[in-house]
């Protein structure tokens, strides 16, 4: 358990001990540095709940799940996936990716399409003009605030933040690969209608994915 409480001075919160597994940062470095130390875990943690937060508000906004948004954010990097290379980016089942794209075409943010250089393999592709129009809108208040808080730091400075965000992407990637190659087995009692992770870790797939059953 972390030995540094909330930075809420005055409140009843003030004497509630952070539930880390194991002191966060230790003592190395002395009093100060554990203090720093512990205040970052806890930022980490408050901005991770918000992210979840405002992407439940932005899918309520749209008209669409939360699950549906992430999807339709980690499809937007790319362009066009597979049914198959979405659902192994994101942890849920083919058979629940399968939905997840009859949502969104139906809606019309995304069609499937057969791929032009490989006829056997359909795509996802993002309807760039309904995406722009119906979600990036609702990010783009934020978006501008972000910027402005960009503008306050050298480029040295976003260099480092930039670098930070870097290694916290790739610590994300690994624990998430940890916790789905230990998710518990398909059988195990699971919420009813809710979308499940597929149990094992996602992988790379450079062969052709046919356009037939989950990898449509």
């Amino acid at each position: 358990m972390s030995q540094e409480p909330p930075e809420t001075p005055g409140s009843a919160a003030e004497a509630w001990v952070l539930p880390w597994a194991e002191p966060f940062g230790g003592t190395a470095g002395g009093s100060e540095r554990a203090r720093l130390a512990a205040a970052f875990g806890a930022a980490l943690r408050r901005t991770g709940s918000l992210m979840q937060l405002m992407g439940q508000a932005a899918a309520d906004r749209i008209g669409i799940n939360a699950t549906d948004l992430n999807c339709l954010n980690i499809l937007s990097f790319r362009g066009q996936m597979t049914a198959g290379e979405l659902a192994r980016e994101t942890g849920l089942t083919t058979a629940s990716i399968t939905g997840v794209v009859d949502r969104l075409e139906k809606a019309g943010y995304v069609r499937r399409e057969r791929d032009a250089g490989d006829r056997r393999r359909v795509v996802v592709r993002l309807v760039l003009e309904r995406a722009i129009s119906n979600v990036a809108s609702v990010f783009l208040p934020m978006v501008r605030a972000w910027q402005q808080m960009a503008d306050r730091y050298t480029d040295d400075e976003l260099r480092l933040i930039l670098d930070f965000y870097d290694q916290m992407e790739q610590v994300l990637r690994e624990h998430i690969l940890l916790l789905r190659d230990s998710a518990p087995p398909p059988d195990a009692a699971q919420p009813a209608g809710a979308d499940q992770p597929s149990p094992g870790p996602p992988a790379r797939d450079n062969g052709a994915e046919t356009g037939t059953g989950g990898d449509r």
